[in-house]
């Protein structure tokens, strides 16, 4: 399928919509309302209600973010998996022979059904936005993405989803934190590094083109057609933002946007000013709270990128210090955030992962070591938390309790996950030998050994464990 430029998405949406008749756009009107006043007395009706709405109108973001909504709320938050992942896996295999056979709204039809057993259904989300790209139902095509993102942070794949539509839109430094995300992931460094390097290049290029954030046209149409459908110049947009605050200062989404404007085209620091603006007028409103967060956590990195790069070209005491100072002032705002989330979100253990986490990398392990028993239950980290548990009791000096999750680290960590299972056996065979405990040292080193026999000292460390009756060769002939 040929790719499409970001305007002529928005104008195949705009005539999906504008191709309904008056009739069937007064119908889902009426769905709607009807689904909006069921939501407290019959949640189930609600959802089929604004079901019938996507269904209707997919390019409508309203109506799928209010389908979304009533679905998470009769969920309740998020859980593992469990089995209805497992039953809905084959649902998404028929959403992507669909999405193959060019049926993309059928597809996003049939994604609603799985979503209505399980909204965080990430896998799913991903199809279903994939589809709404191809159908040029940008908007929608948004939605569905920071769903997917929502229900799974730290999945690489729906970040790199992520990443390519705001690259896409041109909100680089959106996309830059989804790299960044990824980038912390096992062995992806490299890859997001290079994304990241890419998409600040584009941005300059973009920037010192004096266009709105996106990428030159390859192709120019000519006379009336070109101007019919060129896109507004950023200085009108954000006027028409400016007055439309001004009609209406509860206006959230306007500010949304113009703080978006604002940054491309002043700083980081003028964007939020006009989210604090947004936040007062909100009435300290969650969403803009945590959209600022989200912002904020996105600069903070991006600082140290940048301080990061001047220390690689230029090593001096200075600009060490200053990668020492941002670096603390992101860990401790990441803290501050992920705390605020974790308990606004008791149910949901991935705050509480990522909480833990930055606890630990700051040297809180005891309040890092409450945060990960919460997570534990959640059979697809197990195993990584036990080993982060096992690092943490060992730095309290707790190491019976260490040990035991190393242990539990290794027998639960597969081949799937085998870096983290080579370094589960490395400080189970190091606080083996530390506790004397010489056969449990040398049968966890000689499996490393096996796995990997240059992971760090683990040659020497057998080779002192290694009796000296046993180090002697083979006798030789006579």
């Amino acid at each position: 399928m040929a790719h499409e430029t970001p305007d002529a998405m928005n104008a195949a949406a705009a005539a999906s919509s504008a191709g309904l008749s008056a009739a069937e756009r007064s119908r889902l009107q009426q769905c709607f309302q009807t689904g909006s006043q069921s939501v407290v007395k019959n949640i189930d009706y609600a959802i089929e209600m604004f079901r019938a709405c996507v269904v209707g109108d997919p390019a409508n973001p309203i109506y799928l973010q209010s389908f979304l909504g009533t679905v998470r709320r009769k969920q309740g938050p998020k859980k593992g998996g469990g089995l209805t992942a497992l039953f809905s896996a084959p649902s998404r295999g028929g959403l992507r022979k669909l999405l193959a056979a060019d049926k993309s709204r059928e597809a996003i039809q049939q994604g609603l059904d799985i979503l209505k057993s399980n909204p965080y259904d990430h896998a799913a989300l991903l199809v279903m936005a994939e589809a709404a790209g191809r159908l040029g139902f940008v908007d929608s095509q948004r939605v569905y993405l920071k769903a997917a993102l929502d229900a799974m942070p730290g999945d690489a794949e729906v970040n790199r989803q992520c990443a390519r539509f705001l690259a896409s839109r041109g909100e680089y430094d959106q996309a830059v934190a989804c790299w960044v995300r990824i980038s912390k992931m096992k062995g992806l460094d490299d890859e997001a590094q290079r994304a990241i390097a890419d998409l600040q290049v584009t941005k300059t290029i973009v920037a010192g083109q004096g266009l709105p954030g996106r990428a030159p046209a390859t192709t120019q149409k000519a006379g009336a057609v070109a101007a019919a459908e060129e896109v507004p110049a950023p200085a009108n947009r954000r006027a028409a933002l400016e007055q439309a605050i001004a009609r209406n200062p509860a206006d959230i989404d306007a500010y949304l946007e113009l703080a978006d404007i604002v940054e491309r085209e002043n700083s980081a620091d003028e964007a939020e000013k006009v989210l604090d603006t947004a936040l007062a007028a909100s009435g300290n409103d969650i969403k803009v709270r945590e959209h600022m967060e989200d912002r904020q956590l996105l600069w903070s990195r991006h600082r140290v990128l940048l301080a990061e790069k001047r220390l690689a070209e230029q090593d001096t005491p200075e600009n060490r210090g200053t990668v020492e100072r941002l670096r603390s002032a992101q860990a401790k705002y990441e803290i501050e955030v992920y705390s605020a989330r974790a308990a606004r979100y008791p149910e949901n253990i991935t705050w509480k992962y990522e909480l833990a986490m930055r606890l630990k990398a700051a040297g809180n392990h005891a309040e890092a070591i409450k945060n990960f028993q919460d997570v534990l239950h959640d059979v697809r980290r197990r195993g990584a938390v036990a080993l982060e548990l096992g690092e943490c009791f060992q730095k309290i000096r707790q190491y019976p309790l260490a040990m035991r999750n190393y242990q539990t680290a290794v027998d639960l960590l597969t081949e799937r996950e085998n870096d983290l299972r080579k370094r589960a056996l490395y400080r189970a065979g190091v606080l083996a030998t530390g506790l004397d405990d010489v056969d449990s040292a040398r049968k966890y080193l000689s499996t490393l050994a096996e796995l990997d026999f240059r992971y760090r000292d683990v040659a020497e460390r057998l080779d002192k464990l290694t009796p000296a009756k046993d180090k002697g060769g083979p006798a030789k002939d006579a």
